[in-house]
Parts: structure tokens; sequence; C-alpha cells
């Protein structure tokens, strides 16, 4: 249920967007030459538990963020635009969307012609690996699927050894899906619900095969869903709405962390507002250099802000990008060598099979994903049973795999282009590949099924050239301390995805949630007490 403090947040920041606002909450804290308490860059899940816990202790916050605020109805009166019928408002300055799935029987029938505009979801890419972000406020909350997982303990401990597991599991994994307003379908629902025979034909596959299935919980209001099939409410997941933005059940950070920062009364957001350099000036505090843009992507006015505390929350690449900058250029000399290292797409691949006739998957999907084929313990395996709503039967099984791939890659800043670059090679790919195919293999071979071969551009069965969870960049106890402050600087913090060295085995969004609420608490208590 929300609180006062989110339904005021979540009222400011529509307010804010309804009267054409770039900036929610005290503006003075986003103005040119301003001195902030706290600066935090990026809006998404680590970024918004720093703003939410900094200022519940009291401390004024600014927030930057380079994407629009997401609030403001458009021409059709929804915010966001469906998967099926793409307009402006789905890609970051594209001329065409770039959606996962590249074609449909061959046909170049899945993308469109759009305008540019700074779109919910952007694909940033870097040679033989692309990564899909969120943009706007809220980050990748706005775009994600919303399967609110937590990692397998014994995996976790292998990732992270040096953060305290049992804190973890018993404290902040908890608060993290609570705060997040994460929630299982009802089973019954579920069984019966037209909107999920894509999974319930999915899972009963995998499990002839003799593989676990399970359910998960997501971050969408699964009675809303209810009421959305019963056409008592506005449709959403069950129209086609997931990696454009969600319109109404789910609970992306706006209704969340966001609006109960706002509430307090003490954070501001800025959005349009992209950081482009980090310095630190005498007194130690840092001095960091915005370009705040308008939708056509104009600039409006470069700003100086002066931040005594400043935490970066703009995720995998975004983080490792501002920190490389400031390192290489001699912004910021004395950043760790290791800055860039450890990074990986969290062994995300991306398949399809081909169902038989008789086992069609719905011309009705919902857009949520809520269940997984559990493989980890012989295949390295989970596997997200994801839809795909085209309105039509396509008699297809997709999935997004998450392996146990142990390659990672590498950032180096580009001066010349100035911008982060990752090293990356299709042949590390391969690794995590080649155990998502087992595990499929194994499906297909009982099934007498193969693989769709017409989804993903040039003839492929598996796409392992994009990702969904950039993980690391700068790594939690290496390029940091074990809470994230930063080797070499202080009053610097890390408090996202970047953290976390390339691989969780499940969707990330709790783990970098749960982890930031762990490092926020220490810091807060040992740094601002």
């Amino acid at each position: 249920m929300a609180t006062r403090r989110q339904l005021l947040g979540y009222s400011a920041l529509t307010a804010a967007a309804a009267a054409g606002l770039a900036t929610v909450g005290p503006k003075a804290a986003a103005a040119n030459g301003a001195t902030v308490p706290a600066l935090v860059i990026g809006t998404g899940y680590g970024a918004a538990v720093s703003a939410l816990r900094l200022a519940e202790a009291g401390i004024p916050v600014t927030m930057l963020e380079m994407g629009r605020l997401w609030s403001e109805p458009g021409e059709d009166g929804k915010v966001f635009c469906s998967i099926t019928a793409p307009d402006k408002r789905s890609m970051w300055f594209r001329e065409r969307t770039e959606a996962p799935l590249a074609s449909f029987l061959w046909l170049d029938v899945v993308n469109r012609a759009i305008e540019p505009y700074p779109g919910v979801l952007d694909r940033v890419d870097h040679g033989d690996m692309a990564v899909y972000v969120g943009r706007g406020v809220g980050g990748g909350s706005l775009v994600n699927g919303g399967m609110a997982v937590v990692p397998r303990r014994d995996y976790f401990a292998e990732v992270l050894p040096g953060v305290d597991a049992d804190a973890m599991y018993d404290r902040y994994f908890p608060l993290a899906q609570t705060e997040l307003h994460a929630t299982s379908i009802d089973p019954a629902y579920y069984a019966e619900s037209e909107y999920y025979r894509f999974s319930r034909e999915a899972a009963a596959q995998a499990e002839q095969a003799g593989f676990k299935t399970v359910f998960v919980p997501g971050v969408y209001d699964f009675e809303y869903m209810r009421r959305e099939e019963a056409g008592d409410e506005p449709a959403s997941a069950l129209a086609s709405e997931v990696i454009y933005g969600n319109n109404h059940g789910k609970m992306s950070l706006p209704k969340t962390y966001l609006a109960k920062a706002l509430g307090t009364g003490l954070v501001t957001i800025a959005a349009r507002h992209e950081v482009r350099r980090i310095e630190q000036d005498a007194d130690g505090n840092y001095l960091v250099t915005v370009d705040h843009r308008d939708d056509a992507n104009e600039l409006i006015e470069t700003k100086r802000i002066t931040a005594e505390r400043l935490f970066l929350g703009a995720g995998s690449l975004g983080t490792t990008e501002l920190l490389l900058r400031a390192r290489d250029t001699g912004d910021l000399p004395d950043l760790d060598d290791a800055i860039g290292q450890g990074w990986g797409p969290n062994g995300n691949v991306m398949t399809a099979r081909a169902n038989h006739a008789w086992e069609p998957t719905g011309c009705k999907q919902s857009t949520i994903p809520v269940t997984g084929i559990d493989a980890w313990d012989d295949k390295r395996v989970f596997a997200e049973i994801a839809p795909m709503p085209a309105g039509l039967e396509t008699f297809v099984s997709l999935y997004l795999a998450i392996t146990d791939n142990p390659e990672r890659g590498h950032f180096t800043y580009d001066a010349a282009a100035d911008r982060a670059l990752l090293h990356w090679t299709a042949a590390q790919s391969a690794t995590g590949t080649a155990k998502a195919k087992s595990l499929f293999d194994a499906i297909n071979r009982v099934h007498g099924t193969t693989y769709r071969r017409d989804l993903f551009g040039g003839n492929r069965a598996f796409a392992d050239d994009f990702c969904y969870h950039p993980l690391g960049g700068a790594v939690l106890g290496e390029v940091t301390d074990e809470f994230g402050r930063l080797n070499g600087y202080d009053r610097l913090y890390v408090t996202d995805s970047a953290l976390i060295p390339g691989s969780i085995g499940v969707n990330p969004l709790v783990t970098i949630t749960a982890l930031a609420e762990r490092n926020l608490e220490a810091i807060i208590a040992a740094d601002l007490s």
C-alpha cells in the first residue's frame, strides 16, 4: 500500500510533467553555481535508494538524470507507447527502433521508422556487444520486465565474498522486495489466465524434459492485472507494454523509492541533465559539469554544481564512463587502476523454440514474465520464460537465459571520441551460449522441436550479442571499499550495478537495490552521523 509520502512524491512528479517542467523539488538545488550537500548521478535502483535514505537522514539531495521525466501523456493520452506500435517515445534519439527481435518469419515487420526523440529505451553499441538501458527518471525500472528475483545464496557468496550473506538474506533482500512492492502472481489466476498460456506451455515442456520451473516475484500489481483482464481497468501489461514503458500496473521507481524520496521535501530531481565532467576543488568538494538539454537535444545551459558528497548511480555503463573519463583526463587522477574492469552481461542469451501446431502459445500474452526454468545445478542456467506479444499466434516459446559465464570484459577511455569503449568479443559470449544450448537442446530432443532462426537476424538460433543486465566496471571491494567508497577519494561513492562483477545468476534489480540499502546504511552511520 502506498504511503502518504509516496503519494505526495508521485503527485509532485506528475504535476511537474504536466507543467512541462524538467525539475521536480526545490529548483535552486539544481541551479548553475549551486552547492549541495549530496549529489546523486542517475535515478535508477542504486541512485533511488541513495536519495531516499540520505533524505530520511535529513540530508538534502539533488539527483541528475540525462533522460526525460516520463509522466506527461502524449497525444494518445498515454505516457508510453507499446512494443507493437512504437513511436518516437520508444527509443533514445533513433530514426528507427532497434528491438531485441529483429524480424519475424525473416520479414522486416518488427522495427519502425520513428522521429528522433529522447525515448525511454537506448541500445548502446559496442561492437560484439550491445547493451539495452533505460533513459528517464526511474532508469531501467521503466523498461525491464520487473522480475524481482533473489539470487541463489551460494552463488551470491561466490560473486561477492566480502559481503555478509547473512545480513543480505535476513535483512536487505527482504527490505528491497518490500520497498519495490515485489509480489507473486496468484497461482490460480496464472493457471486460468489466457494471457499466460505461453508461460504454462513452455513450463510444461521444460518439466517434461526433466527440468524444474519456478514462479518468480515481480514488481507488477497482479491484482491490477486481474482487473485489466476483466476489462475493469485500462490494459497495460495486457496491451503489449513493457520495453518502451508501462502505463499502469508496473511499480517502477517513480512510484516507489523516488516517490518516497520526493515526499520528504528534501530531494530535487533534474531531468535532461547529463553529467559531462567531475573534478575536485581544494576543499575536497566535487565540481560537476552538467549539460541541460531540451527534447530536441539542443543545449539549454551548461551548469556547474558543487557537491560536498557525490554518489554515482548512472548504471554500469554510465558510472564506469564518468570514472574513466575523470581518471584518464587527470580530473581525478588518483582513481584506482582497476576502474573499468570486471564487466559482464550477466550471461544473457536469448533464444526461441518452434512449438508444434498442437502447442500454441496464444494470441494474447502478458508482457510480465512470472516463471523461469531453474537449471542452475546441472546446466548453470536460469531461463526466464519470456512473452512474445505479437497479437497473433506465433507458436514461439521465447527465453532470456541467464548463464554462469565467467568471461569478463573491460572498458577503456577513448579520448578522441570522449567515451568509454567496451572490450568484449563474440568468443567471450560463446561460453554462456553453449550452456544455454545444452539446456534447450535437451528440451528440443524430448519434444521433437527445433529453434526459431527468423527472429534475431543472421539466421541465428541464439542472440548473445546484446544484454539487458550490464554489471561491473567499478567492482565492490576492488576499486571501492566494501561499501562503495571509491579508493583514493573521500566522499565519493558508487551505488549501482557497476559494483557487481559481471554476473549474479538472476535478474539483478533486487540485488542492486539490496546492496545499495546495505551500503547506504553503513555510509550514513559512519560518514554522516
